[in-house]
């Protein structure tokens, strides 16, 4: 929370009597200056220095917690969440998003024990009493949330397989894999688990990065091709290397599906159904990427390298597989040189997302302990499953590289508008705004709300499909995601419509009642 060239809460003011928590905007954030008006809207500055005094009662200890959590959900605001969660008002806001909350706590402890790791005797009561408020709250967010998983009988026996292997390696675990309805295969806690707890730990030397590329016989031929990215060095490794039967990762290679049903994958009907969605541009332009990106690799290093790169283990299909395999399973993770690789990490691609996330943070090696520790930032108990945050993405995203839409309001679920008011209109509303403020500002509302009503209306008759009907009774997976998927843009553009309705009617009775006070004068 603190900024590169000011305090850090390391570096905190200390007297006799308290201490200062020193919280921040990150000048490097591009919403620096809209967060910035933000927070001083709600009396805060982008540099706080909050005191905490040696001896507070309960309800000193409540309004401390208050600013810190006030503070913290502004400087954690993504784009999405400042824009649907800004107050005209200026009033604090309760609450943002799932993700921004728990991030929100997570900064706070992170700030807290750093405090009581340098603090005096006399100040690591009030710091522990404040930790301890922080704890209460997020216990009662995850109560909230908490949901034991409905785990069926199928037996998971790869999965158990590679946690067999993963802990003959070094893996630590209180999780569990089972297969979880309507999610496929999942991490259940074994224990109740609580915020700080690492749940899992995997060793750096089992983690698949660029490193065993660079080991291998094929880099030499692969670091001489123009443009060629250590991602898709490693993509190229493990095509191979997942036939390789003496592999040292042949366990994880046999636990992996033989089809990732993501909407790269997706057939002609799904394709069909989705025509006049995002989602169906976005597919078409990744579906032509990669079949570009394989064409200038493939048959050119088969041809020339056979020894290396045997044909029948690069073809598309192999090579699509291996992309949705790199794009659903693949983690960015930060080493200890401060390098950051695009890596496979077993046992890790079984923990699934979720908009109300136990795990946040899990991409930097520890390196005291070389290894990667995924710990929880609100409680998980017995026989919950474990999830954690792939990232801020969209519904469309989600669908194209990962094969599923999240359960919930998705904050990032945006629908981009392209509107251009001709030069007339806005000529018209300035001389309005010129003679008449009030009531041209008003008729320039409702012309704007018309275009957007206008605008969405269209939108909505593009989703619609007389034939959809049909494609519902289909068993087909992708029809069935592209349905669903195209069911949540109908429901966006629905309430888009609503908005429109509603405050086209606002502006219209507020005009009327402008006229009349008009006519009265």
């Amino acid at each position: 929370m603190a900024t590169d060239n000011q305090p850090s809460s390391s570096d905190e003011v200390r007297d006799d009597d308290g201490r200062f928590l020193f919280l921040a905007l990150d000048r490097n954030d591009r919403l620096f200056d809209k967060k910035k008006k933000l927070l001083e809207r709600q009396g805060f500055k982008s540099e706080n220095l909050i005191y905490l005094k040696c001896s507070m009662c309960p309800e000193e200890v409540d309004t401390v917690l208050k600013e810190l959590v006030q503070i913290s959900r502004i400087i954690h605001l993504n784009e999405p969440e400042m824009y649907f969660g800004e107050n005209d008002e200026g009033t604090p806001v309760d609450f943002y998003s799932p993700r921004n909350e728990v991030e929100t706590f997570d900064s706070i402890i992170s700030l807290l024990d750093l405090s009581l790791s340098s603090c005096t005797p006399a100040q690591f009561s009030v710091l522990q009493e404040l930790r301890k408020a922080v704890i209460h709250m997020i216990h009662e967010y995850g109560n909230v949330h908490s949901m034991v998983a409905k785990t069926l009988e199928n037996s998971c026996e790869k999965g158990n397989c590679l946690l067999e292997w993963g802990e003959s390696n070094g893996v630590r675990t209180s999780l569990k894999i089972a297969y979880v309805e309507g999610a496929g295969r999942g991490t259940i806690a074994k224990e109740d688990l609580d915020v700080g707890d690492t749940v899992l730990e995997i060793p750096l030397a089992i983690i698949i990065s660029e490193e065993l590329v660079q080991k291998s016989t094929m880099y030499p031929v692969l670091s001489k091709v123009e443009g060629m990215l250590p991602e898709t060095m490693t993509l190229l490794w493990s095509m191979k290397e997942k036939h390789i039967v003496d592999s040292e990762f042949r366990v994880y290679f046999d636990t992996l599906p033989e089809a990732f049903n993501t909407g790269l994958s997706f057939g002609v009907g799904a394709m069909t159904t989705l025509v006049g969605t995002l989602l169906f541009d976005e597919l078409m332009q990744a579906k032509e990427h990669l079949r570009k990106q394989y064409n200038e690799l493939f048959p050119a290093l088969c041809n020339n390298h056979p020894d290396i790169f045997p044909e029948e283990f690069y073809s598309w299909e192999e090579f699509l597989w291996a992309c949705e395999l790199w794009y659903s399973n693949s983690l960015k993770i930060m080493f200890p040189d401060g390098n950051v690789r695009t890596c496979l990490v077993p046992i890790a691609g079984f923990l699934n997302h979720s908009l109300h996330p136990h795990i946040l943070h899990y991409g930097k090696v520890d390196s005291d302990t070389d290894s990667l520790k995924f710990r929880l930032s609100r409680p998980c108990r017995a026989g919950e499953e474990c999830y954690l945050s792939y990232g801020n993405y969209s519904g469309s995203h989600l669908v194209t590289f990962y094969g599923f839409l999240p359960e919930g309001d998705n904050v990032n679920d945006v629908i981009p508008l392209d509107i251009d008011f001709g030069d007339d209109d806005n000529n018209n509303i300035t001389s309005d705004w010129s003679t008449h403020m009030l009531q041209g500002s008003m008729e320039g509302e409702i012309e704007v709300l018309n275009e957007l009503l206008s605008i969405f209306s269209e939108m909505m008759e593009k989703l619609e499909d007389e034939d959809e009907d049909e494609s519902r009774t289909s068993t087909e997976w992708d029809i069935k995601l592209a349905l669903e998927y195209k069911d949540l843009q109908r429901k966006i553009v629905s309430s888009c419509l609503t908005s429109c309705h509603s405050g086209l009617k606002m502006v219209e009775i507020a005009l009327c009642d402008c006229m009349k006070e008009d006519t009265r004068g």
